[in-house]
């Protein structure tokens, strides 16, 4: 045995690192990335904003001025709490790592975001997961059981859910709010392309947070989420927080797009737009021959369902367009392919490279 297999924790070594796949030179359709960025007539003064950045100074460490631009142009309550994470993955990181220890149990439903299972094995958590039903609505008398089964420390609720685009009803959410010992986390990742939110009663209730990022509105680069919660939530969990853990750089860009906000809205209202456009014309390849399902989506990515789907997304990638294959992540995803909604042009691309694959399949 080596003295890296005698150091590093066997759990560790017996893990697969998160992989993200190559996509030089493709059609990038498989992150939920806006395609459009920022647009090109702030670049300049953005430019200038991050020029003026003191990269010799640590970042104020409560980003009180972030937080300020955040609130001007968002819904959260004035008397609710920030915390800002590295994307919204530290903090899921961060609220497991506060509540937890090894042995307490994290729930969600599934197939949901993967970290949630991830961060919680690295914080020897037991994650349980909850099936949802075949159409990836939520299996509420089962989610019932398992939260009095396991008592979990804490409960996360995708909304819309990631990988299928499904969004829980509010009345559900209130549910499992009312019947989690612990803390339910409200994931709010997608909400830009969704028409509702649980933001507006995160106080309401005595065990909530709400968890939201920008990289879905066109800022996956600059990796920033925030959580929304009480005062008392958010003192324990910032004492896990590591000091200046969004650098000045993430700060200042986000501080700016705050500014031109509504460029991102507009984005993201026509991606909205052409979601509901892929989705019909994924729909319309229906044929006696072909069985496609595509599933009811309120975000910015499309979930379907048709023969063969490993051998689809292998000839996608030969044609230059990267989709995700999701058929082994969970059983209820078995032939199901999550394309990201993009441009008009990139969407055509892919149906275009979609139709002569199937064709190709066919022969």
């Amino acid at each position: 045995m080596s003295l890296m297999q005698k150091t590093v924790r066997a759990d560790v070594q017996a893990t697969q690192a998160y992989v993200v796949a190559p996509a030089q030179g493709m059609v990038k359709l498989d992150a939920m990335e806006n395609p459009q960025g920022m647009p090109t007539e702030l670049l300049d003064a953005l430019a200038d904003a991050l020029k003026a950045v003191a990269l010799n100074r640590y970042p104020e460490p409560k980003a009180a001025s972030l937080e300020a631009a955040l609130r001007a142009h968002s819904d959260i309550p004035k008397a609710a709490q920030v915390l800002f994470g590295n994307g919204s993955d530290e903090l899921i990181d961060l609220i497991i790592r506060a509540c937890c220890m090894p042995g307490d149990v994290v729930m969600s439903p599934v197939p949901t975001f993967v970290m949630y299972a991830v961060y919680s094995q690295w914080s020897h958590a037991q994650f349980v997961g909850v099936d949802l039903n075949p159409d990836f609505t939520l299996n509420m008398p089962a989610l019932l059981k398992a939260i009095s089964a396991h008592q979990p420390k804490v409960v996360f609720l995708a909304y819309p859910n990631n990988p299928t685009g499904v969004a829980l009803r509010e009345a559900e959410i209130v549910q499992v709010i009312k019947a989690a010992p612990g803390l339910v986390v409200v994931d709010e990742a997608y909400e830009a392309f969704a028409d509702a939110s649980f933001m507006s009663r995160v106080l309401e209730f005595p065990n909530v947070l709400v968890l939201r990022t920008f990289s879905k509105l066109g800022l996956a680069g600059v990796r920033l989420g925030y959580a929304v919660a009480s005062s008392a939530w958010a003192e324990q969990i910032d004492k896990v927080r590591p000091p200046y853990n969004v650098n000045v750089l993430t700060r200042t860009a986000v501080e700016f797009a705050l500014k031109h906000f509504d460029a991102f809205e507009a984005q993201a209202a026509q991606l909205k737009s052409n979601r509901e456009t892929l989705r019909e014309a994924l729909q319309s390849l229906q044929n006696p021959q072909l069985a496609v399902e595509v599933f009811d989506s309120c975000a910015n990515f499309l979930l379907f369902r048709l023969p063969n789907a490993l051998e689809v997304f292998e000839g996608l990638k030969k044609k230059g367009i990267l989709i995700k294959y999701v058929g082994k992540a969970h059983p209820l995803l078995a032939n199901c392919l999550r394309v990201t909604v993009s441009t008009e042009h990139e969407n055509q691309q892919f149906l275009d490279a979609l139709k002569q694959t199937l064709a190709e399949l066919a022969q």
